[in-house]
């Protein structure tokens, strides 16, 4: 896989993030990464944009194409493409039990309000969803195994999620879903990310 590819696919599985998160994603040296953004900019594959004091980098939609044909590109030459389809099948029942766990974290409907917030005051509610979460950790695992196994830059997204996990089920439910850690939801979005655009897929339209 190349540094131009690995920089371009953090910047996709991150969504918006700086110099610094964009390297830091698959080990890469910062003065390359970003040089290599530099250049991205100005072939119209990235954009950068300041809100306040946060400022980043997102894809184009010439580089989401090209980073789409890059990583098509590898899965070919790695022959993979059978094993990411079918851990990617695997992953869809997965994906909507994390759905529900972490919408149920937000939410305890009550007689009155179907979509009350969860105050985190009934234990029970919250001990389901995250032994749900650690349903899906076990889940995860052997597909991760087999991810990394054929395409070694998915590795790390199973131990990720159980680092998280072990932080909520500790006491601090940020580690549930929230964007500001590496949380199980933010692990998830990012993996998620990582198989739609590694196949090809469109999130909305994805079997």
């Amino acid at each position: 896989m190349t540094t131009e590819l690995l920089v371009l696919h953090a910047v996709r599985i991150l969504g918006f993030a700086d110099d610094a998160a964009v390297a830091r994603r698959f080990a890469l040296d910062p003065a390359t990464t970003g040089e290599l953004l530099l250049d991205a900019q100005a072939s119209g594959l990235v954009d950068r944009a300041q809100f306040a004091d946060l400022a980043g980098w997102s894809l184009t939609a010439r580089g989401r194409a090209r980073g789409e044909a890059l990583l098509a590109d590898e899965l070919d030459r790695a022959g993979a493409r059978a094993t990411v389809r079918d851990v990617h099948r695997a992953f869809l029942p997965l994906n909507a039990r994390l759905r529900q766990a972490c919408t149920d974290w937000q939410l305890r409907p009550v007689p009155t309000d179907a979509l009350a917030a969860n105050d985190h005051t009934d234990a029970a509610w919250d001990v389901r969803v995250l032994d749900d979460l650690a349903a899906v950790e076990l889940g995860l695992a052997p597909l991760a195994a087999r991810l990394a196994d054929v395409l070694p830059r998915f590795a790390g997204y199973d131990d990720r999620f159980a680092a998280a996990r072990r932080r909520a089920a500790a006491g601090d439910g940020r580690w549930v879903d929230a964007t500001d850690v590496d949380s199980c939801h933010r692990v998830w979005f990012e993996l998620h990310e990582d198989l739609v655009a590694t196949l090809g897929l469109d999130r909305r339209t994805e079997t």
